[in-house]
C-alpha cells in the first residue's frame, strides 16, 4: 500500500501510469480469487482503496492546473 505522501510526490503522468498498473493487478487478483480463494482476502480491499486514493490525487492535480 502506498502512503499518501508518496502518491502526492508523483507527477500526474506517473500517477496515471501507476493507476493503470494497479487496476490491472486488481483485476488479476479478482480473477484469481474467483478461481481459487486468496490466502488474504483483504488484499483486494486494500488494492481498491489504493486505486481510489491515487485517482483522487490525480483528479486534484488535474483540477489545479
Amino acid at each position: 500500500m502506498m502512503k499518501i505522501a508518496e502518491i502526492n510526490a508523483m507527477s500526474a503522468s506517473e500517477l496515471a501510469e501507476r493507476i493503470a498498473v494497479e487496476v490491472a493487478n486488481y483485476d488479476q487478483m479478482k480473477l484469481n480469487h474467483a478461481v481459487a480463494p486468496l490466502e488474504n482476502n483483504s488484499q483486494i480491499k486494500a488494492a481498491r482503496r489504493n486505486i481510489a486514493r491515487m485517482k483522487t490525487v490525480l483528479r486534484q492535480k488535474e483540477s489545479n492546473k
